[in-house]
Parts: C-alpha cells; sequence; structure tokens
C-alpha cells in the first residue's frame, strides 16, 4: 500500500470549505522559483528536496520536505510555502494541510533516525517580495507519530477498497472483448499497433482515415494493455466537445460489453472533466466557504459523495452534478478529486498540456505509469500554441483603470507611463496613423515591472475588497502575461501593435495611439516535450498526421516516437472527387459565388440530399448563402451562425440526423468541419471552397520566418499543411462507413497541383 504524503494528507488530513478567492496563487513555475530562492538563502549543510520514505500500518510513505538541516540541535525541517500578497487569504484548511503534510514528514524522520523530537519550521514566501513568514514548532516523536496513524487509519480503509477495484479491473481488463462481431478492414491492425506502442512504451503518431473506427480502435487496446503494463490511468484528451462525446459513445460500448459468463459489465471508473465555466452552480460567487453555499463545507462532505461516485463508476458530467447535488457539493471540484481516483479520465487537451494541468501534476505527484490518447491530434499544435501565448491591451487598462478606487490611482499612473514609453519608441517610425506592428528581441522591461507593481497593488487589494470584474480580468491578463515573459524563448514571439484612436478630451477630437503587447507561442513542443516524457506511452491519433515531420519537430516528439499510417477500408468508387477549378482566392470570391451556386444547384437537382458547403469565413458564407438563395429558392438552407452555443450548435448537426434534403453551410475548421459523424445518407456530399490557408499578415510572415530558422519549411509550416488539414478533414465527413457513398468537390482550381495531390488522401485515387 503506497502512497506520496502529499497525497495521504489532501486525502486525510482536509476538513472545512473551499477556499478558493478570486485573487490568483502563485503558478507552478513560480512556486518553484520561490521554493529555490528561499533554498539558496540557507546555511551550509542544507538539504533542499529532501527525499523521506517510512511505513506506518502497513501504508507505505514517500516524499520531499523542502529543506532538512541536521547541525542544528534539534535538527529542523522546512515546508515551504509560496503565496502572493497578504498572507491571511491563505484559509484556515490550507493552513492546517500545510502543517499536517509537514507534521508527516517529521514523523517520518523521527522513526528512521530515532530522534525523540525535531524542530519543524512552516515557511511562507510571498512571491512578489521574497518576504518570509516563519512558523515553527518542536515536537516529540510520540505525537508526531500519533498523528499519522490517525491520517493512515482514514486512509486505509479506501485505499483497501481502491486497491479490490484495482484487481477487479484489471482481471475484467485481462478477458476484455471488443464490443462488434469482428473489426471493420485495417481497423485490427490500427489496435495491434496502439498495443504494441504501449508494451514498447513510446510514443505513438497514428495516422488513420476517418470512417475507419479509430476511437473505438484506440481504446480498446488501450484499456487491454492496462494489466500487462501496470497502467495507473489513461487519459482521453480531446480537442473539441464533439470529440469528447464520441470518445464516451465508444467507452459505453466497451463498458456495456460481457466480459464473464456472468455478462458483468466493466468494472471500470470512468470520470468526464468539463470546463470550470460550463460545470460550475454559481459563476458569480467565489469559491470559497464565505462566498458559495457549494464550497461550504466541502471537504466535510466530499468522503460521501466521494464513495457514491466510486460506487457510481460512469462519471459523465451530469452524473457528476446529479451526485454532487445530493451531497450540497460542487460539481467541478467534485471532478477534479475523481480524477484522482478514476481509471479512465475524458477530458480537454489542456488538462495534460496546459501550464499548470491537473492530470500532469497528479501523474508528478503520485508517479503514476499514465497513457495518453490524444484525439483528433492534429489539433494540438495550434491548442498548445494557444495555452502558451498571452495579450495585453492598453485599452484594457484604461478601463480598469476607470474601475480601480483612487488607492490604486499611482500603480495604474505608473503602467499608463510605461505604455506611453513603449508607444513612444514605436510611433515615430511610422508618420501615418496605419496600424503598426513590431517584433521584439525580448520582453519591455519597464513595463514588465510596472505589471509586477500592478500585480501586487491588485492582489493585496482584491483579497479585502468585493471583486470588481475590470480589475479582475486585468489582473489574471496581466499574470497570464508575466509568466510567459519569464519562459520567453526562440520558441515564441514578442511583438507590439499601434492602433489609431479618436480620444475625446475636452469636446474636441484628439488623435493617440493604442497599443497591443503579445507574446505568441510558435514552437510549443519547447514546453510540452516534459508531458511526453513523463507518460509511459503516447498514442496522438487522427486522420490528418501528414506529413509526420511537422508533427514531430512543432510538438518536440520524443527521438522513439513511431509514425504509422494505417490503411483505409475505403474504396475510391465509394467517392466521387471533382476538381471544377474555381479560383476561389480572395481577389476572386465574388466572381466564384456565381459558378459555385450552379454547380449546388445543379447537383442537388439530380440527386437530393443532405450536402455541406465549407467556405473560409463568415463574410464568405453569408455572401454564397445570398447567392444560393437568389440562384435556387426551394434549396433548404441551413447555415452556421458565428458564435453559436453548445446548445445550438448540437441543434445544428441534429438537423442533419433527422432531415434530408438539407443544405448546409460552415466554416472551413470550425466546429462541423471535424469530429461529427454523420453516415449513410445523413451527408452525401461536401463542396470545400478553399484550401483553408491562413491569412497572409505582420505575424503569419514572422511565424513562418522562426520556422523557416528552426526547420527549414517556414512557408509550409505555416500556411500549406494546416490549410490541408482543415480539407482532408471536412472532406472525411462524407464517408463514415464501408457501406457509404459519396461526392466531394474540391473547388479551388490549386487543388490539382501536384504538391496537394500528394497530400491529399491516396484512397481517393486509387
Amino acid at each position: 500500500m503506497k502512497v506520496a504524503v502529499r497525497s495521504l494528507c489532501e486525502f486525510a488530513a482536509r476538513t472545512g470549505s473551499l477556499e478558493y478567492r478570486y485573487t490568483p496563487s502563485p503558478s507552478a513555475e513560480e512556486g518553484i522559483a520561490g521554493h529555490q530562492w528561499a533554498q539558496s538563502q540557507r546555511p551550509a549543510g542544507y538539504q533542499a528536496e529532501y527525499l523521506l520514505e517510512g511505513a506506518c500500518l502497513g501504508v507505505q510513505l514517500r516524499g520531499r520536505a523542502d529543506g532538512y538541516h541536521a547541525d542544528d540541535t534539534p535538527v529542523y525541517l522546512e515546508e515551504i510555502k509560496t503565496h502572493r500578497g497578504d498572507l491571511s487569504r491563505i484559509g484556515a484548511g490550507q493552513h492546517r494541510l500545510h502543517w499536517a503534510q509537514l507534521k508527516v514528514y517529521g514523523a517520518l524522520l523521527c522513526q528512521r533516525d530515532s530522534l525523540n523530537e525535531v524542530e519543524l519550521r512552516l515557511v511562507y514566501v510571498d512571491i512578489s517580495s521574497h518576504q518570509e513568514t516563519v512558523e515553527q514548532a518542536c515536537m516529540t516523536r510520540a505525537k508526531l507519530m500519533a498523528e499519522l496513524e490517525a491520517l493512515c487509519r482514514r486512509f486505509k480503509a479506501w485505499h483497501r477498497q481502491e486497491q479490490q477495484h484495482r484487481g477487479e479491473r484489471d482481471q475484467a481488463l485481462q478477458q476484455l472483448r471488443f464490443p462488434f462481431a469482428d473489426f471493420r478492414p485495417h481497423q485490427r491492425s490500427l489496435s495491434e499497433t496502439v498495443y504494441k506502442a504501449a508494451s514498447t512504451q513510446r510514443t505513438l503518431l497514428l495516422e488513420a482515415p476517418t470512417g475507419l473506427g479509430k476511437t473505438l480502435g484506440v481504446l480498446f487496446p488501450a484499456l487491454m494493455a492496462m494489466p500487462a503494463q501496470q497502467l495507473d490511468r489513461l487519459f482521453v484528451l480531446t480537442a473539441r466537445t464533439t470529440g469528447r462525446e464520441l470518445v464516451l459513445a465508444s467507452l459505453q460500448q466497451l463498458v456495456d460489453t460481457s466480459v464473464s459468463s456472468t455478462a458483468s459489465p466493466l468494472p471500470l471508473r470512468i470520470v468526464e472533466l468539463t470546463a470550470k465555466e460550463k460545470a460550475c452552480e454559481y459563476p458569480d460567487r467565489a469559491c470559497h466557504g464565505d462566498s458559495c453555499p457549494l464550497a461550504s463545507g466541502f471537504f466535510d462532505r466530499l468522503p460521501a459523495a466521494r464513495e457514491a461516485a466510486a460506487q457510481a463508476r460512469w462519471l459523465t458530467r451530469q452524473r457528476l452534478q446529479q451526485l454532487a447535488a445530493e451531497h450540497a457539493i460542487c460539481p467541478y471540484y467534485l471532478g477534479q478529486e475523481m480524477a484522482r481516483w478514476s481509471d479512465v479520465v475524458v477530458g480537454d487537451v489542456n488538462h495534460y498540456f496546459d501550464r499548470q494541468a491537473l492530470l500532469y501534476g497528479l501523474t508528478r505527484q503520485n508517479r503514476w505509469r499514465v497513457m495518453p490518447l490524444v484525439d483528433e491530434a492534429h489539433n494540438l499544435v495550434e491548442r498548445a500554441r494557444g495555452m502558451y501565448s498571452a495579450r495585453l491591451r492598453q485599452a484594457d487598462v484604461s478601463i480598469a483603470k476607470r474601475a480601480a478606487p483612487k488607492s490604486l490611482a499611482r500603480t495604474f499612473e505608473a503602467l499608463q507611463r510605461a505604455w506611453r514609453r513603449l508607444i513612444k519608441t514605436y510611433d515615430s517610425e511610422q508618420a501615418s496613423d496605419e496600424p503598426l506592428t513590431r517584433y521584439l528581441e525580448a520582453v519591455p522591461g519597464e513595463l514588465n515591472r510596472a505589471l509586477q507593481r500592478l500585480v501586487n497593488d491588485l492582489t493585496a487589494y482584491m483579497t479585502e475588497q468585493a471583486v470588481v470584474p475590470e480589475l479582475q480580468t486585468l489582473l489574471f491578463d496581466a499574470l497570464g502575461f508575466m509568466r510567459l515573459a519569464e519562459d520567453f524563448g526562440e520558441h515564441s514571439l514578442c511583438s507590439v501593435r499601434l492602433e489609431s484612436r479618436q480620444s475625446r478630451q475636452g469636446g474636441r477630437a484628439r488623435p493617440g495611439r493604442l497599443a497591443t503587447l503579445a507574446i505568441d507561442n510558435v514552437v510549443p513542443g519547447d514546453l510540452i516535450a516534459e508531458r511526453f516524457k513523463a507518460a509511459h506511452a503516447c498514442v496522438l491519433f487522427s486522420a490528418t498526421l501528414t506529413p509526420t515531420r511537422f508533427y514531430r519537430d512543432l510538438l518536440s516528439l520524443p527521438p522513439r516516437t513511431v509514425a504509422q499510417t494505417i490503411a483505409s477500408p475505403f474504396r475510391a468508387a465509394q467517392v466521387e472527387v471533382r476538381y471544377p477549378r474555381i479560383s476561389t482566392r480572395y481577389r476572386d470570391r465574388e466572381r466564384s459565388l456565381a459558378p459555385i451556386a450552379q454547380r449546388v444547384s445543379r447537383q442537388y437537382a439530380v440527386q437530393p440530399g443532405n450536402y455541406l458547403i465549407y467556405l473560409s469565413s463568415f463574410a464568405y458564407l453569408q455572401r454564397l448563402q445570398h447567392h444560393l438563395a437568389a440562384v435556387d429558392p426551394s434549396l433548404p438552407l441551413h447555415a452556421q451562425q458565428a458564435g453559436m452555443r453548445e446548445a445550438e450548435r448540437e441543434a445544428f448537426i441534429e438537423v442533419f440526423r433527422r432531415q434530408r434534403g438539407v443544405v448546409g453551410l460552415a466554416v472551413l475548421g470550425g466546429v462541423f468541419a471535424e469530429g461529427i459523424d454523420l453516415p449513410g445518407d445523413a451527408l452525401v456530399g461536401v463542396y470545400i471552397a478553399t484550401l483553408g490557408l491562413p491569412p497572409f499578415g505582420h505575424f503569419q510572415q514572422a511565424q513562418a520566418a522562426r520556422l523557416q530558422a528552426r526547420f527549414g519549411q517556414g512557408d509550409d509550416d505555416t500556411y500549406l499543411y494546416p490549410g490541408l488539414q482543415k480539407v482532408v478533414q471536412a472532406a472525411g465527413r462524407v464517408i463514415r462507413s464501408p457501406d457509404d457513398n459519396g461526392l466531394i468537390e474540391l473547388l479551388d482550381d490549386r487543388f490539382t497541383a501536384p504538391k496537394l495531390q500528394a497530400l491529399l488522401p491516396g484512397w481517393w485515387k486509387a
């Protein structure tokens, strides 16, 4: 029975309420830096990150105390905790947890070295001022062991249950059966490749055509590998909500499959993680017992809710909400808790790859053997770039300043001065009022210092005062920017953009400039490579992972990564691919409307059915929609709208599933261009107007230059490959099974170029 010291305390020593206020805690990187600074101030002989191991009541414990010094009498142990601003914002429950962790280390040290007593020092370090606050106590071995035994008794019963569950799970998975009588063509090969990756502890870059049954074909062997490879967790990660729905549907098929003569369901604990804003019942309240009723007494009611959730096993968002309501606790944090105790965690890619990712943090803390399965992995490059990018807008500072109290006036004025100096540096470079973008070698130092002051003062103010939304937004934006600034390097671009404004002063219009400062990540692999190294094995799977070099380079995949392409189960006879050679370049967009509308109208007259037309933008979509309505008013048009909510997106897709004879219009690369399943006659044809190339602008040019310097294929990496991804994904909506037939029209004349033809699926032409 093994457990990390921190995990033991988080399970057995937490009581009372949730204590997350609106003011931000230090990031993981800031916490590490704070620890290192404090440890550097200690005397000779001090040992940082001191490993302690031991046993209590059959529980094997392991952890690292932040500091140990044996030259003093008595010897002392330190636990260092970082914070920002007023120390009083650390709640009583969090404070008790910190002491509990330190006392466990003290007990392990006394037990190992036969000490009668030890001095314990709980050190709080303000990361902004480097001010230390020290609490210390000299405690006897007897008292420390008594408290440790109390924690272990609370943990043992739960752990026995977990051991029993693990045994039942592994036994059942050894007998797992595929939920259908046979695999689809080439699906078995896909599954064997995944199982081999797990067995050889490799990262697998797996390209398999849409409609093969990739999701089920990956989940099945990964689950089978869990007992053999002693895997603790599978993380099934998606980039879109629609992808998560397909994952859950596939898992449901496997769970419902009989695994023995008794036809018992698969004893697998599965939890779906959702974003906080979707799970929160009180979005206007702070996650604190004094504010939210579901946070008050959370840890006192958590054991019963955790037990009920463990027994329920199938923990979708809806089921978590139901269980949370029954126990009057927060559904979001119940889901976060069950991520610790579930065999399969289904969530967004940010849950493992983001800067403060929950699943990555738990993996490191508990030394789990994990296997992330990343669905629609072609999206990971752009999603990870977004996780490690940030923007600061001077306009937002002005808005926040108007909402700020007088006590913060000097802080905002210092920040505004830094903005003005930044603008003055570059404003003289251009006499006109046209927008100006400049890429910088480093993050501006003066502005960064002013931001640090802002963060300190805002944190202190918001600790004591009611939340002001404008100040809260600026605080989090500033923090995000500063964290990225600390790690700024060749993997990212820093830019300043100046735009004209008309401000009013004394009733007269006065020209002025507004600045936006941005850090845009270009090579996310430099920042997420450790995530791949921490995994036992990893599978990145998608229909569009060509060329593999693009993904190896941009994601910094491990050297032993294997790239595998699975043959298509489909035949060229199933799909008719047409190349009308219509120019849809920006300058020709207006002229392209008539021929596209005529082709759609003629095809619909010959073969009525459900069609989707993919355009490069909402503006282009709306122009074609009007043109189609004018050319053929009888066409039943169904167009995607900008900013559709989740329920509206589901309703859009449901139209194609329930009706026939619908002509849909959607944005290429958007939510309806991938991750949706429309088999059979739910979709009989798609029209793809453009190559999906990103716009040619300042940022794309700077990105291409950086990628050219790093990898030698800057233009292709910036424009061609991301664009063709979108095309193949959208085209893949047509043929979803071996019985499907359909039409693909690639309208732009550039699709016939040999270089582009080589990047399109080979089975279309076979």
